[in-house]
C-alpha cells in the first residue's frame, strides 16, 4: 500500500508562496517524545520541518526514521541526508527507502567534520560532496541508479534542497558552489544563520534571483548574550553583531528580546527572499511566538495519495 505523502512544501513551493521551514534535532537516544513535540507544535506554522543529519557530527536518531515518525503524525519533513557517514551505496539505499515511505523533500548536505563531534576518532566517509549527492537525486528521479542502471520499478520523485551561505568569505566561491547546485538540480536553498542582511540583498540582486530558485534565509534565535558570544566563537563565519548581543545584554529578559530579533529578522527576510529557515535549538516551541510577532500566518498542510 502506498503511503500518502505531504505536499504542502512543494506546493507552496511552485506557487511561488513565502516559504516557512524549521529544524527540530533527532533525539541522542531512543526516545523521540521532545522531538515529536515540538514538530508538533510547529505543524500548522510552517511548510516543512526539517530533520538534522548528526548534525555538528553529534550523533543521533537516524535522520529518516525520525522523518518517517514526523510523516506518520501529518507534519511534513525535509529530511537531511549527509555525505560524511555513507558511501554511495548507503546514500543510495536510504534515498530509495525515503520515497518508499512517502518522504519527498531531501536537503543534499555534506556533512561537519568529525572532529567537530562527539565520536572525533570515527573515520569520515565523504565519498561525495554536497554537488554530487544533488547529482545522485537527479539520476534517481530520471530511473537510474549511480552507475547509470535502470531502476527496477521505476524513477523516484524527490524535491531536492541544498544548503547555502550567503555570508561566505570568498564571493567568487559562493557564486561557482551555488550555480554548480542550480545546475546539479537544487530546487530551493536554505541559507545558515543570517546576520548581515545587506549582504543577504547583495547575495539575491547578483547571484540567487538570475537563476530563479527560492532562497530561505536561516533565522536563529538567540536566548542570551551569551549564547551569541558562543556562537561567534564556535560558528565559523558567523558573526553577530555589536548592536543586537548589546540588545540581549541590557534586555530584562534575555531570551524574549532573542524572539523580538528574530521576529524583526524575519520581516527583513520577507522584503529580500522567498523564505524563512527557522533554528531555536531546544526551544523550537517558541518559533510560533516568532511567527506572530514577525505576522506571519498559520498555513495548513495537505496530503495527496499517489
Amino acid at each position: 500500500m502506498a503511503r500518502s505523502p505531504l505536499t504542502c512544501f512543494r506546493t507552496a513551493l511552485a506557487k511561488g508562496d513565502f516559504l516557512i521551514t524549521a529544524e527540530v534535532a533527532p533525539p541522542k537516544g531512543t526516545n523521540p517524545a521532545h522531538m515529536m513535540e515540538m514538530a508538533k507544535q510547529l505543524k500548522t506554522r510552517v511548510h516543512s520541518v526539517n530533520i538534522t543529519d548528526g548534525s555538528r557530527a553529534v550523533m543521533r536518531m537516524s535522520s529518516l526514521v525520525s522523518a518517517l515518525l514526523l510523516l506518520e503524525e501529518g507534519i511534513e519533513p525535509v529530511y537531511q541526508l549527509a555525505c560524511r557517514d555513507r558511501n554511495a551505496i548507503g546514500l543510495q539505499a536510504d534515498l530509495l527507502g525515503a520515497h518508499a515511505l512517502g518522504i519527498r523533500n531531501v536537503l543534499a548536505l555534506t556533512g561537519d567534520p568529525v572532529k567537530a563531534g562527539d565520536h572525533p576518532t570515527s573515520r569520515a566517509v565523504f565519498e561525495l560532496e554536497s554537488i554530487r549527492l544533488l547529482q545522485m537525486i537527479t539520476k534517481l528521479n530520471s530511473g537510474f541508479d549511480w552507475t547509470d542502471h535502470a531502476l527496477t520499478d521505476g524513477a523516484t520523485d524527490l524535491c531536492m534542497g541544498a544548503a547555502v551561505d550567503p555570508q561566505c568569505g570568498s564571493w567568487s566561491g559562493l557564486q561557482r558552489r551555488f550555480e554548480r547546485k542550480v545546475e546539479a538540480g537544487a530546487e530551493f536553498f536554505q541559507s545558515q544563520l543570517i546576520t548581515d542582511f545587506d549582504r543577504l540583498d547583495k547575495f539575491m540582486t547578483e547571484i540567487a534571483r538570475p537563476a530563479g530558485k527560492p532562497i530561505l534565509a536561516g533565522i536563529f534565535l538567540l536566548k542570551s548574550a551569551k549564547n551569541a558570544r558562543f556562537i561567534n566563537r564556535a560558528v565559523p563565519g558567523v558573526s553577530i553583531p555589536d548592536h543586537i548581543i548589546d540588545r540581549l545584554e541590557r534586555a530584562i529578559d534575555p531570551l524574549q528580546e532573542g524572539v523580538t530579533i528574530a521576529a524583526e529578522q524575519v520581516k527583513l527576510a520577507q522584503s529580500l527572499c522567498q523564505g524563512v529557515h527557522l533554528m531555536a535549538i531546544k526551544r523550537e516551541d517558541l518559533i510560533p511566538q516568532i511567527l506572530d510577532k514577525a505576522g506571519v500566518k498559520s498555513i495548513r498542510q495537505t496530503a495527496v495519495v499517489v
